[in-house]
């Protein structure tokens, strides 16, 4: 059987979230419908938005459901410098955290070369850190150029946590309104929105036990966004399209789990992930870890997250040869796998090219075991050698 350790790219089902999908695939019904079953499905859709409200710390008007992470970072990129441009063409700068995921990097990619707009990124510290003064130092003295800033909670690849509170209070401070994409964070270390003094955050369904395809954007009252999308304005306007009714009963059960039991998985994932790092870095391989990390807690990285670095080795060459020793991980963002180059996230540390060319990041989640810890660390000595054999052949 194969060991999975690619939770970070996506995790399997929780089975209460996989029921309360089986379920609802049996009713039939629009929400935006008002006959008997159309009201019934709407009635779904609202308890599974209030649900989802109180598992992260919103009010239910603010949760507004996406496709997913991807399409709610979009709308949150986009459709603020939007909004935010219209009312003040001067505001035409992004700030943004230099180790984004692309779904946060390519909207605003996409808003430089269509749009005229700028960025000024964020540089974070040489353990993936974005401080408060690096933020306060990309702002300048006068920001009232900027439109938007946007800072992930939790990185995917690296598992480094951001202090999204403070710097929140530095944009708020200034009256600029900030999204974090905590598509990594919500469900596995504690996300409250209202108290994170966020303006936009994004989270998924499939990162924590929910299914595939549905997430959503929370959105203070007051955000001012220009839809993607134009239809029939189903999310307070701003977003629309069919609301996938089994899916986002899926999401609300996935969310509230894998809340409520947040305090006993993460110390579980957190021996796990220490004991993967300190046996790893045992092994005499002149192994490397990426990331901040302090042992027995969550404070700073991920539950779990395992950022390794192999000089001398490519990533790609470490994936495959684990992956025939029936160990499933990845060298860095699934949504850049077959991409053959250097992780931008580690380049952004200062690691040079060709060490961070050896990256493999080996996530864990609510099925791993020790089991599958012992079994990475058995295949690992081999795998790297062989690893290391194939890029001086090269």
């Amino acid at each position: 059987m194969t060991v999975y350790l690619d939770h970070a790219a996506t995790t399997p089902m929780l089975p209460a979230a996989r029921a309360a999908m089986i379920e609802q695939l049996e009713h039939t019904g629009n929400a935006s419908a008002i006959h008997s079953l159309g009201r019934e499905a709407r009635r779904v859709v609202e308890e599974s938005r209030e649900r989802i409200a109180a598992a992260v710390g919103a009010l239910p008007s603010e949760v507004i459901f996406t496709s997913g992470g991807t399409e709610a970072d979009n709308l949150a990129v986009k459709g603020t410098y939007a909004a935010r441009h219209a009312a003040l063409p001067a505001r035409r700068r992004l700030v943004v955290g230099g180790i984004e995921h692309h779904a946060v990097l390519d909207p605003v990619e996409y808003l430089l070369g269509q749009e005229g707009a700028e960025v000024t990124f964020v540089e974070p510290a040489p353990d993936g850190l974005i401080t408060p003064d690096a933020l306060a130092e990309a702002l300048g003295p006068d920001p009232g150029d900027v439109a938007l800033i946007s800072i992930m909670w939790a990185n995917n690849e690296i598992g480094t946590i951001a202090p999204i509170p403070a710097l929140a209070a530095i944009a708020r401070e200034h009256g600029i309104p900030m999204h974090s994409d905590a598509v990594q964070a919500v469900g596995h270390i504690r996300v409250d929105f209202a108290a994170s003094g966020l303006d936009l955050l994004t989270l998924t369904g499939h990162k924590l036990g929910g299914p595939v395809g549905i997430g959503a954007l929370l959105a203070r009252r007051d955000a001012r966004l220009v839809p993607l999308l134009h239809g029939g304005g189903q999310e307070r306007q701003v977003r629309s399209g069919t609301l996938d009714v089994p899916a986002i009963a899926a999401l609300a059960v996935a969310i509230d789990e894998s809340v409520a039991g947040l305090a006993q998985e993460s110390q579980r994932q957190i021996a796990l992930r220490d004991n993967l790092i300190e046996r790893a870095l045992a092994l005499g391989l002149d192994l490397h870890l990426t990331g901040a990390w302090t042992p027995g807690n969550a404070d700073d990285r991920l539950p779990g997250n395992v950022h390794l670095r192999v000089p001398g080795a490519d990533g790609d060459s470490l994936l495959f040869l684990l992956d025939a020793a029936d160990i499933a991980c990845a060298t860095g963002s699934a949504c850049s796998a077959g991409v053959p180059r250097a992780s931008h996230v580690v380049l952004a540390l200062g690691i040079p090219d060709e060490e961070a060319r050896g990256a493999l990041r080996l996530s864990l989640g609510h099925t791993s075991t020790q089991s599958d810890v012992d079994a990475v660390i058995a295949a690992l000595p081999a795998a790297v050698e062989r690893a290391r054999r194939a890029r001086g052949a090269a």
